[in-house]
Parts: C-alpha cells; sequence; structure tokens
C-alpha cells in the first residue's frame, strides 16, 4: 500500500499560485498540490483510498462503493416476518395423553388430547409501545397466597383471576388483537386445520452417546474391553487443528428443550370438555402446557371462519371493554387505599363490585 500523506504535512505544503495572463495579473488564485484530490473528508469509510481499484475494501457498507443502504429498525424487522407470522392469537393448553382414532378404512390414527383450562387474554402488545404485535394469554388459576405482590396487582387491574401461566402468541397486525378478558374456547380452531404445537420435551438426564444420537457402540469382542458402549476417540486431530468441532455428538444432558412439532392436523374439538385433539404425537409429559397456534408453513384459516369467531368472542363477552376500565379504575382506587393505609379497614368490612369509592368516603 503506498504511503498516505499525513494531514500535518499537507497543512504545511506551500500552496502553488498559477501566474494568469497580463490582463489577469490580477486575479491570481491559489490553487492545491495536484497530487491530492480534492475530496472534503478523506478516509476509507468516505469512499477515498489510494489503493488500486481491485485492491480497496469492500466492507465498509458505503453507498460510494455501489452497496445499498442496509434497511434496519423495527419496521424492516415486521416486514421480514409478515410471511412467518400468524393472522391471530394461539391458546395455552394441557397435554392430557395420547389415543387413537379410527378411519373409515379402518386404519388406527394415533392422536393426542390437548385441554383448554380457563384461557383468557391478559394483554395486548402493539408496535408503538412494544414494537410488535402479540397478544398475551394465560391459562388455569393459582392461589393469590402463592403470587407475588407485583403480579397481583397486575391480575387486578385486568379484571381476571391470578394465572398459573403467561405466554405471548405474535400477531401480523393489530388486526389479530383481542379484547382483554375474554375466555378462548376450543372452537376456536376448526376440524381440518392445522396448527404448530410448542412443548417442552422430557428430560431424561445425562444420557451416553448409544441413546442420545444413535450410535451403534463398539465391538463385543476381538480385543474389546470395557469400551462397549462408550463413542470412542472424538477426532481432535482432524480439520481445523487439535481441537474438538463444536455441537459434537457426545454424552451429555438429553431431553428438556422447547420443540415445535409443525403441521399437526385438528382432529375434534369439544367446547364442553374444553378439548383440542391433534393428530400425531406432541412432546412433553402428560400435564405439560403447550402452546397452540395456527402453522405458518400451511395457508391460514378461511376469513370467513376468522371473522366468524371474533364475531363468537364479541357475542360471548359483549363487556369486555366496560369490564376493564372497572377493573382498572377498581385497581387505582384499592391502590390508594393501601397507600393511605386503609386496605385492612376495607378488607374487614368487605369490598363489593363498584363499592369502592363509597367505602373510601365513608371511611
Amino acid at each position: 500500500m503506498p504511503p498516505r500523506l499525513p494531514a500535518l504535512c499537507r497543512r504545511q505544503l506551500p500552496l502553488r499560485t498559477l501566474l494568469q495572463p497580463a490582463h489577469h495579473q490580477q486575479q491570481q488564485q491559489p490553487i492545491r498540490p495536484s497530487f491530492l484530490p480534492l475530496t472534503a473528508t478523506r478516509g476509507v469509510k468516505y469512499g477515498w483510498s489510494t489503493l488500486p481499484h481491485r485492491a480497496r475494501p469492500k466492507r465498509f457498507n458505503q453507498i460510494t462503493s455501489g452497496l445499498p443502504v442496509p434497511t434496519t429498525g423495527p419496521a424492516a424487522a415486521l416486514k421480514r416476518r409478515e410471511r412467518t407470522t400468524p393472522l391471530r392469537s394461539g391458546v395455552l393448553a394441557i397435554k392430557k395423553g395420547m389415543t387413537a382414532f379410527m378411519g373409515k378404512s379402518g386404519s388406527r390414527i394415533p392422536c393426542t388430547v390437548l385441554q383448554l383450562d380457563r384461557v383468557q387474554t391478559i394483554a395486548n402488545k402493539t408496535r408503538a409501545k412494544n414494537g410488535y404485535f402479540a397478544v398475551q394469554v394465560g391459562q388455569g388459576e393459582r392461589h393469590p397466597d402463592n403470587v407475588g405482590a407485583p403480579q397481583l396487582g397486575y391480575f387486578e387491574a385486568k379484571g381476571v383471576a391470578p394465572k398459573r401461566e403467561l405466554a405471548e402468541f405474535k400477531v401480523k397486525d393489530a388486526s389479530g388483537l383481542l379484547p382483554v378478558g375474554v375466555q378462548l374456547m376450543p372452537d376456536w380452531f376448526h376440524v381440518g386445520q392445522w396448527v404448530d404445537v410448542r412443548s417442552n420435551t422430557r428430560g431424561m438426564g445425562f444420557a451416553g452417546g448409544m441413546k442420545r444420537h444413535g450410535f451403534s457402540g463398539q465391538e463385543a469382542s476381538h480385543g474389546n474391553s470395557k469400551n462397549h458402549r462408550t463413542i470412542g476417540s472424538a477426532g481432535p486431530s482432524q480439520g481445523g487443528g487439535s481441537r474438538v468441532y463444536p455441537g459434537k455428538k457426545m454424552p451429555g444432558r438429553m431431553g428438556g428443550q422447547r420443540v415445535t412439532v409443525q403441521n399437526l392436523p385438528v382432529l375434534m374439538v369439544d367446547n364442553d370438555l374444553g378439548i383440542v385433539v391433534v393428530k400425531g404425537c406432541v412432546g412433553g409429559p402428560k400435564g405439560c402446557s403447550v402452546k397452540i397456534q395456527d402453522a405458518v408453513k400451511k395457508p391460514p384459516p378461511a376469513a370467513e371462519f376468522i371473522e366468524a369467531t371474533r364475531k363468537t368472542l364479541e357475542e360471548r363477552f359483549p363487556e369486555a371493554e366496560e369490564t376493564l376500565e372497572a377493573a382498572r379504575k377498581r385497581h387505582l382506587e384499592l391502590k390508594l387505599a393501601r397507600k393511605e393505609g386503609r386496605i385492612e379497614q376495607l378488607l374487614a368490612a368487605g369490598v363489593a363490585d363498584g363499592s369502592v369509592s363509597e367505602e373510601l368516603t365513608a371511611a
């Protein structure tokens, strides 16, 4: 690489003057040395270099080098994930076990029974406030004595009982958000549609190479002694040097991982039993919590079905917005009562719905 001229030396160079003809001698203009380019700001990151064209670095993502301007930010991230984000929220369920259905031709179809336990919407995440669209869903119920004070206040402001588990389901846009406090039933899905089921697999502890990765083991005889199930040499001297590559299949902790089983058809939905039956197996033991959502690699449910389920929710819970607003108002009043030390008096007298303000005024 040719040496560059330091800035200090460049400033000390005398500027040459160009002698003009006689009729222009009064307008002498100083010019810069000819071997310096007329660039306002010099440097590699501004597109200027003394290197040959082929040897110039291209790692600086500049407009001058012909590379496109990088697209970053929340809007670009949502745009990239449009095709892989479901249109609507999913639900939480409990794996009850496996059974089998018999087909019309007499074939045996293995399936998994998933039960919904008081699944309610808790909150909505918006792009303006959180950077993405999502619906927070809770299932089950926990005793208030086993819930911390911050969480109790969170559920109190939503107007729902403390939930055993919370989860978020990302949606494509604001049309997938749901009213807070509504309950999602098994008819949120329909028979024949595809769903993705996420769960934690059953943990099996520390396992060897044969059980964990299906290695065949070593010979039973011919000089083999006490190494029948070992993996043997890990190959530390091959390839890129005397080391073992990351990700090498070796003995270690098996199971207990997050697994998504994709494209499972829904075989049955029952609101009375609160179950969704899907074809095939789902990871995890009996009683584990699973997340069910529309499949991302299959066409989404029909627009008519989505509108029908939305309308059904509004018919079942017509006062969801009013209930949420009343819960928020009551939460602020109870919060003020706790701050002023009147909560014990209110609890002793018994607080009914909508009577917090009157009790505080009377106190």
